[in-house]
């Protein structure tokens, strides 16, 4: 069996790579391009998302904020600096994205013993 590699050698190699970036900001602009190809699909995606993000029963920021959290639950680059900067915009202080941090963690914590339930038995061997 092959020993597994530590985390360290991995970044260094991982990072070491020279091809561009995959999340690379300037990938966005290759939004035109989806749009030029799929028009009416990119046009529904905008208009529900932006009907989505919309203040309604939930106030934007705290939109923002589930958002975030989402993003970070995902781990999006472009979501995270997104949602950052517009619950920043909406009036997010850093105490809350900072809160928000910590419920993302809590809850991919949880899933994972959630989901660690399938893992064991509570049968008597």
């Amino acid at each position: 069996m092959a020993p597994l590699v530590s985390r360290e050698i991995f970044a260094v190699n991982f990072f070491a790579v020279t091809e561009p970036a995959m999340y690379d900001a300037t990938n966005l602009t290759n939004l035109t391009q989806l749009k030029q190809l799929l028009p009416t699909s990119m046009h529904a995606f905008e208009t529900f998302d932006r009907a989505a993000m919309a203040a309604g029963s939930i106030p934007r920021k705290y939109k923002e904020l589930i958002a975030l959290s989402v993003a970070l639950t995902t781990q999006c680059p472009y979501s995270l600096e997104v949602h950052r900067t517009n619950a920043m915009n909406a009036g997010a202080t850093e105490a809350e994205i900072a809160e928000v941090i910590f419920i993302a963690a809590a809850m991919r914590a949880t899933a994972a013993i959630a989901h660690g339930t399938h893992l064991v038995s509570s049968r008597k061997k």
